[in-house]
């Protein structure tokens, strides 16, 4: 697989370039490119829209006798994904975007809402250089605007304000809540152990000792066991010695002569040295 993926060719020594003659194309030749949608627009001949994002293959050319500035201007032809209708949009540098041509219309252009504002701005100012009253007027407005626009923010504000007091009282309730379950757990968590002693205290109450009171332990602050003898009362160690006396002990009879076998052994006079 490697020897596939030379990217070295080879030329031969006698090769010579200027004997290539180069391919000519048409002056207005276009290029398939691969681009997305600039912007969102919606077609003209079936009413699909077509969302900003949306790839498409794509013609390129550069559009002749228009230019901004020594800038080129390239018109780009697309096609509707419902209808496979044309779509041409070109490029606009003057205002760093694009503009729709033909086949489609934008949604949306930015540029139009600045163009009225400045068109309302100056016949504003055109009125008021000739009408000195409109001068007043327009301050009126622009007093009450403002009025109303700190009144808005200030009820904005207040109703912030209520919502957060409203928020932080449930946060306090739901963790005093949570507190009081937290506690009737611990205290039905204490109850049923109490329980649970006093059911083994009444058990071990019932079981009769063996003629003894019963024996505590207490261990030592080094936690030493003592020996087991020296927790049975003087009583039950008087009771336990008697006891142990009273059982005869049995003797094992020794078989004389003979082994584990059953063979009769019989000894021999030891011969003393003369």
């Amino acid at each position: 697989m490697a020897e596939r993926k030379v990217l070295n060719k080879y030329f031969p020594p006698d090769f010579d370039p200027e004997l290539i003659s180069r391919r000519r194309h048409p002056k207005n030749s276009q290029q398939v490119v691969r681009l997305m949608a600039p912007f969102s627009m919606r077609c003209n001949t079936c009413g699909e829209y077509i969302y900003k994002g949306k790839k498409f293959n794509a013609r390129k050319e550069t559009v002749e006798g228009e230019d901004y500035l020594g800038i080129k201007i390239f018109r780009f032809y697309i096609k509707c994904t419902l209808c496979s209708a044309e779509i041409t949009f070109k490029t606009d540098p003057k205002n760093t975007d694009y503009n729709a041509e033909h086949g489609a219309s934008r949604n949306f252009e930015p540029w139009r809402d600045e163009k009225a504002e400045e068109e309302d701005r100056l016949a504003k100012l055109e009125e008021e250089e000739n009408n000195p009253m409109k001068v007043l007027e327009n301050k009126t407005v622009d007093s009450k605007r403002e009025m109303d626009i700190l009144d808005a923010l200030q009820d904005i504000r207040a109703r912030n304000a209520r919502n957060e007091r409203v928020g932080h009282s449930n946060d306090l309730l739901s963790r005093l809540a949570l507190e009081e379950v937290e506690n009737d757990e611990d205290a039905e968590r204490r109850r049923l152990e109490e329980e649970d002693e006093k059911l083994v205290e009444e058990v071990f109450s019932k079981v009769p000792m063996a003629g003894a009171s019963p024996v505590t332990v207490k261990r030592k602050a080094d936690d030493k066991e003592p020996p087991a003898h020296t927790l049975l009362s003087s009583s039950t160690r008087a009771l336990i010695a008697s006891t142990a006396s009273s059982v005869p002990v049995v003797k094992k009879r020794k078989t004389e002569g003979k082994n584990s076998l059953g063979i009769k052994l019989v000894k021999k006079n030891k011969v003393q040295a003369s």
